[in-house]
């Protein structure tokens, strides 16, 4: 499955990047995540309980990045085992932009799931990531004092379903947030 969004946040594109690059910061934002630590310099290692439809695990996965650019890119690899609910697997890219006044976070999320979460469908599965994501951007929003008005989806989600496989993800929020919300289904992060 493949998601793209974009949130606006009310803070300065440095502050966001060094919010999403805080494993406390991610594990108070990510919904339903038990843990969030980091495992070596570019990797963090995430406990998330989540729902899809009707299916709810546990989910304990790794968020890789690469091609660090900070404060302004990133590309964030994620996997995740939940059971028998299955797994998630995959890709984000991550922008930061400046924009008036503010920080606008856009995220392209590539990503496979198997097991019963694959059985469950793209829709169900793509809904419950756009869900947990625009809940780790309030939650974020709130955590860092820029008030809920602060996050939002700006752009029209495009997304589109593969033939056999759907997911959703980010470390630094989306992904974690989807990533880890399909990892755990999150995830994440956060960038």
């Amino acid at each position: 499955m493949e998601m793209k969004n974009e949130q606006r946040l009310q803070l300065p594109r440095q502050t966001v990047w060094d919010a999403l690059n805080d494993p406390e910061v991610l594990q108070a934002c990510i919904p339903g995540c038990e843990s969030f630590d980091k495992a070596d310099e570019n990797a963090y290692d995430a406990t998330v309980n989540a729902k899809v439809g009707p299916v709810k695990a546990k989910f304990k996965g790794r968020v890789s990045l690469r091609k660090l650019n900070p404060p302004e890119s990133y590309t964030m690899s994620f996997e995740g085992q939940g059971g028998q609910a299955g797994f998630a697997k995959g890709e984000a890219s991550v922008q930061l932009d400046e924009v008036d006044g503010g920080t606008r976070v856009g995220y392209d999320v590539h990503a496979n799931v198997g097991g019963k979460l694959a059985q469950l469908g793209s829709r169900l599965v793509k809904g419950a990531a756009e869900k947990t994501a625009n809940e780790f951007f309030e939650n974020f929003a709130r955590y860092m004092g820029a008030g809920e008005e602060a996050a939002g989806a700006e752009a029209a989600p495009e997304a589109a379903a593969g033939p056999s496989a759907a997911a959703g993800g980010q470390k630094l929020w989306v992904w974690v947030v989807a990533a880890v919300i399909l990892l755990l289904v999150i995830a994440l992060f956060s960038f």
